[in-house]
């Protein structure tokens, strides 16, 4: 089909593969691919509401015995003309038990704001960079709820020698390294029921050539953007947006719309 014609009377074909056409395919084929990466986002999306809810479990358990360790340092009357040494010792081992569950309960509650808040709101590419760095949060907060646990059993069995007399805190002793032995091999026998192999590990990420689907964005970059976000606010700045929510939000807006737009930009005026 001739198109109109020009100042010359000359006429124009239209060419194959360009105009209204060539745009509509190229629409969809956009179209195709948006639908397709939201699609992997939620199947990365199940994994990081899996490692959330397991650090919110352990945070859990781990404020319950973080609870424990504490009563038994201001609950406890120590009998007079007992040990300093075994007092010492009890007492620094309580400590270490409250203090392992202590950042076994900040590691799972940052886990679980800021892993899901980077998956939210980050760049393109942070679904993939939240989800890899809650498995390894995740694996490092329960190494710590572990170790407090372990050292919450030798609280329990230097409190024996602390409260009672030899011969019945020797009794007690055993009983306590009874169930400390049941509770080893509870946790490896489950934990072997059910742990996946690394070699037979899938995880929702797609690993492909096509990189437009999986860009990710590392740790490194997420730190040269806060070093270079921090590095254009003096300390009291600083502070102020570690503080204070809402100046924090308030910064945000500046930076995105210019102090003039921000709320605080409009008080002034």
């Amino acid at each position: 089909r001739r198109s109109a014609p020009d100042e010359g009377g000359r006429s124009e074909r239209f060419t194959p593969g360009v105009g209204p056409r060539a745009g509509m395919l190229h629409a969809d084929k956009r179209a195709l691919e948006q639908n397709l990466k939201v699609n992997l986002l939620r199947i990365r999306e199940k994994e990081l509401r899996f490692y959330t809810d397991n650090c919110v479990a352990i945070g859990t358990q781990a404020s319950l015995l973080s609870g424990f360790a504490y009563s038994g340092l201001i609950q406890i009357v120590i009998p007079e003309g007992r040990n300093d040494t075994l007092i010492t010792a009890y007492l620094c081992v309580t400590v270490t038990a409250m203090g392992l569950e202590l950042i076994a309960v900040i590691n799972a509650m940052l886990c679980s704001m800021l892993g899901p808040g980077l998956a939210l709101r980050g760049p393109d590419g942070s679904m993939h960079r939240a989800v890899d760095a809650m498995l390894e949060e995740y694996r490092l907060t329960f190494f710590f709820f572990y170790l407090g646990v372990i050292a919450f059993f030798f609280s329990a069995m230097l409190l024996c020698f602390v409260l009672f007399e030899w011969t019945v805190a020797v009794v007690t002793l055993v009983v306590t390294l009874y169930f400390f032995y049941v509770m080893y091999n509870e946790f490896i026998r489950v934990y072997f029921r059910f742990r996946v192999p690394p070699t037979l590990l899938i995880t929702g990420k797609f690993d492909t050539d096509a990189a437009y689907f999986e860009m990710g964005i590392s740790a490194a970059d997420l730190r040269g953007a806060n070093d270079a976000h921090s590095a254009q606010q003096s300390i009291r700045q600083q502070m102020r947006e570690f503080l204070v929510p809402l100046s924090y939000a308030q910064a945000y807006m500046e930076e995105l719309n210019g102090p003039e737009h921000s709320p605080r930009g409009s008080d002034h005026h």
